[in-house]
């Protein structure tokens, strides 16, 4: 099913630690009721492509929500605050779940959600989204996209905003998960994705992994080089899905 009406537009929403933050958020017109879906931005950012993503789901029948992870680095466009946030290291894990708990109680306090939210995040925030399904109470289902860092083979990559590998938190996991990943990535590369994998079997999660031949890092990302129609066709289908058989 999609929706030809959406409503869309800048929101403000309480962040982590009572902050006030800004978040890109539409949904489809009507009463609903609707399923929510947090939409985690990547590394470059809360781009024109975040939203448009945003506006994708909406389409499709979400109220769809994505916040700005990078507010907090003051006045400038989003291109600006993320080189600023690339900078110093990246955001802290613990802010972004708080961010994510955030945008998570927005969605069910709107008069036409369902009560159920799911959770997206690309690159930097495919790690993101597993790392809140691990650590957060009440999310549904969690889409990883090429989220990079969740396997940490070396130590040493661990910092102070990155303190954990979130797959030493597979065990807390409850959502069910979709893993969409290009084999040509480097990170994760197809080894990390076995071993997140084995983790998550291991463990009797319930996941699902789809793994794209001739497709590398953010295969969605039609403004991009790596963008991959074929493949990024297929992947958006699986998300909907799943999302449905899971939200709905």
């Amino acid at each position: 099913m999609s929706y030809r009406g959406m409503v869309a537009g800048i929101v403000s929403f309480k962040a982590h630690q009572g902050d006030v933050g800004e978040a890109y958020y539409a949904r489809p017109t009507g009463d609903g009721p609707f399923p929510g879906v947090v939409l985690i931005h990547h590394m470059p950012g809360w781009d024109d492509w975040c939203m448009e993503a945003t506006r994708k789901l909406a389409h499709f029948g979400f109220a769809a929500i994505a916040p700005h992870l990078y507010f907090r680095e003051g006045p400038g466009t989003p291109d600006d605050l993320a080189a600023k946030a690339r900078a110093a290291g990246g955001v802290y894990d613990n802010q972004v779940v708080g961010d994510v708990a955030g945008a998570m109680a927005f969605l069910r306090a709107q008069p036409e959600a369902n009560g159920k939210v799911g959770v997206i995040g690309f690159c930097s925030g495919g790690r993101h989204a597993y790392l809140a399904a691990c650590q957060l109470d009440g999310v549904d289902a969690v889409v990883d996209c090429w989220g990079g860092n969740i396997v940490v083979d070396d130590p040493s990559q661990l910092t102070p905003q990155r303190p954990v590998a979130p797959i030493d938190l597979t065990e807390k996991l409850r959502a069910p998960v979709l893993g969409l990943f290009g084999n040509d990535d480097k990170n994760p590369s197809p080894a990390q994705v076995d071993t997140l994998e084995a983790k998550l079997k291991s463990l009797h999660k319930y996941y699902e992994f789809h793994r794209y031949d001739g497709a590398g890092h953010g295969f969605f990302a039609a403004d991009r080089p790596g963008y991959r129609p074929e493949q990024a066709k297929d992947g958006w289908q699986k998300v909907i899905s799943f999302f449905h058989k899971n939200l709905d």
